[in-house]
């Protein structure tokens, strides 16, 4: 299951108390400073998660894939992710924070094992 933006927003509010207003106003705030930066050009660097970046592709044939007539690909601007050190290790470790049969307040994660 895929984490949306109105998730992130109750995990804050959940943790840090934050009115629903505040904490959804936040989340987009964030989206679109990462944003704005890349588009811009300036790379985002997360320190510990990642860094994203804008490239240049440049223009290259290609193939439709249903009629397999050739055409040619226009230049373009594309947004990479490289993890951080600490995300690849985490995500190699495959250990979840809290996770466990139960976590904490005796409710159970969801997670089977």
């Amino acid at each position: 299951m895929a984490l949306t933006r109105a998730e992130i927003a109750d995990r804050l509010i959940e943790k840090y108390g934050f009115p629903k207003s505040k904490a959804l106003l936040f989340v987009e705030d964030f989206f679109e400073t990462i944003a704005t930066s890349l588009e811009l050009g300036d790379p985002v660097k997360l320190t510990g998660f990642g860094n994203f970046e804008l490239k240049m592709k440049n223009a290259r044939p290609g193939r439709n894939p249903k009629t397999g007539k050739e055409v040619m690909i226009s230049p373009r601007r594309v947004t990479t992710f490289k993890s951080g050190q600490k995300l690849k290790e985490r995500l190699l470790s495959g250990e979840v924070p809290g996770d466990s049969e139960s976590s904490q307040d005796g409710v159970s994660n969801g997670r089977s094992a």
